[in-house]
């Protein structure tokens, strides 16, 4: 019965959401299970009911936040861009809008230098990138692009605007403080199509 309580009252979101704080915050090697127990008020073996281990509440991390960025960059491809953008100058700002304004969950899925996450990270950075280059490359092939070009130019996009969040984000600022430079760095990209 007490098992049942606390499967009611301690869900995988409330977990998934400590977790990721104190990741952020402290660093994976310094939390246990038991610290982010503490961290919710329940015992770790209540955390144990959701995930087997530290590594498997950490990829669990890592999904959820490259779903997020999957889903923004699928809301690209159905809506109309801003005025005066196309659809790939939108995506690649609404790129660097999520890694600007969600600092410590991009460096978690991109900038990370541990080997032991960095393979938990590995699939879902390719998954990520694949779902923009196809993007990329449907406005290519529309737009009537060499076909020469469908290959490098969406990882030449892709990384510019990874370099552009990692020289901002050191400096903790929203995507509104750079709002214009990265409007301007994704018109002179584009200006390279």
């Amino acid at each position: 019965m007490a098992r049942r309580a606390v499967e009611q009252e301690l869900s995988r979101e409330r977990i998934l959401e400590a977790a990721r704080h104190l990741f952020i915050t402290k660093g994976y090697r310094a939390i246990s299970m038991r610290s982010i127990g503490q961290h919710l008020g329940y015992s770790h073996g209540s955390l144990y009911y959701h995930f087997k281990e530290k590594a498997e509440l950490f990829y669990a991390i890592v999904v959820e936040d490259f779903n997020h960025v999957a889903t923004l960059l699928n809301q690209v491809m159905h809506t109309p861009p801003e005025p005066g953008m196309t659809r790939v100058e939108q995506l690649i700002l609404e790129f660097i809008r999520f890694g600007l304004d969600h600092p410590y969950q991009y460096e978690i899925m991109f900038m990370i230098r541990d080997e032991e996450l960095l393979a938990y990270c590995r699939a879902e950075q390719g998954r990520c990138f694949e779902l923009f280059a196809s993007i990329v490359r449907s406005h290519m092939k529309e737009e009537g692009y060499v076909s020469e070009d469908w290959q490098s130019i969406p990882l030449t996009l892709f990384l510019s605007a990874h370099g552009f969040i990692s020289y901002y984000i050191q400096d903790k600022v929203s995507f509104e403080d750079v709002r214009q430079a990265a409007v301007m760095h994704v018109k002179v990209l584009s200006r390279s199509l």
